[in-house]
Order: structure tokens, then C-alpha cells, then sequence
């Protein structure tokens, strides 16, 4: 088991007015870090949408900064599962500056849903199967989420 890493340089469009890496940027990193995650698993979500007509739908998101971040500097994105449902998953991120030090962690809760009817999609053993390398259960996940 190894969690998914990505690298983002940091550009101009990355800052806010403040100076350093806006609060968008984080979301759009987890976004980016999220899909290279099922794609790297082998569960592309454009198959999944369009042969299976299954959709995935984020639910919650959290992010608690750490160590501000500024233009020029790379970042290194760290992205594993850590708690599987029968349909539902919760993803933690960890962003790192170039010296290694923890910039911001974390996590989204997302589902998969039938496209036509927007119900629950509950993942098959072998789709769990491939998201396996990518999971580390957490002893304990803040506000727990229900069974799906």
C-alpha cells in the first residue's frame, strides 16, 4: 500500500491577495490528486460514466492549512483512501512545500451515484479490489460518515 504522489508547481494564478496559495487552489489540487488516484487504480471515471452510467458526486470537503505556500515553489501532493464504503469513500491529502515540511492536509468524502436515477452506486468487489493499494484505514475518521 503507497498513497498516490503527485508534484504542482505553484504559478501566479495560484496566489491569492495575500501572497500566497489561495484556498481554490487547495480544492482544485485534491480535485486534480482525486481523479489521478481511480485513474492510477484503474476505474476511469469517463468509463464509469459512460459504460456503466455511474457518476462520482463529492459530498463533504476539509482543509486545515498549515504552512502557507508561494509562487514558485513546488508542492507535493500525497492522496490515499482511508475509509471504503459500499458506496461511498473518504480520501486524505497531505501537501508538502519543497522542503518537506506538512503545508496542509485534507480530506473529501465522495459517492457514487446512477447517473439517470442519482442513487446510490454500490462499488463492485472487484472495483473495491482495485482501489485496495491505495487504502490505509484510519483508526478513527471525524465526524464519522454513515453506512452507504
Amino acid at each position: 500500500m503507497q498513497p498516490l504522489v503527485l508534484s504542482f508547481e505553484i504559478h501566479t494564478f495560484d496566489i491569492d491577495f495575500s501572497g500566497h496559495v489561495s484556498n481554490i487552489t487547495y480544492i482544485r489540487w485534491m480535485e486534480v490528486t482525486r481523479l489521478k488516484l481511480v485513474e492510477a487504480a484503474g476505474l476511469s471515471v469517463r468509463e464509469m460514466a459512460d459504460r456503466r452510467g455511474v457518476i462520482p458526486v463529492l459530498m463533504e470537503t476539509q482543509i486545515s492549512y498549515k504552512k502557507a505556500l508561494y509562487f514558485g515553489e513546488t508542492v507535493r501532493a500525497e492522496a490515499r483512501i482511508i475509509e471504503l464504503k459500499p458506496a461511498s469513500a473518504w480520501v486524505e491529502y497531505r501537501f508538502f512545500n519543497g522542503n518537506g515540511d506538512l503545508a496542509a492536509v485534507g480530506r473529501q468524502k465522495g459517492i457514487y451515484l446512477h447517473k439517470e436515477t442519482l442513487r446510490p452506486y454500490r462499488m463492485t468487489a472487484e472495483d473495491r479490489a482495485l482501489l485496495t493499494p491505495f487504502y490505509f484505514p484510519a483508526a478513527s475518521v471525524e465526524s464519522s460518515p454513515s453506512a452507504i
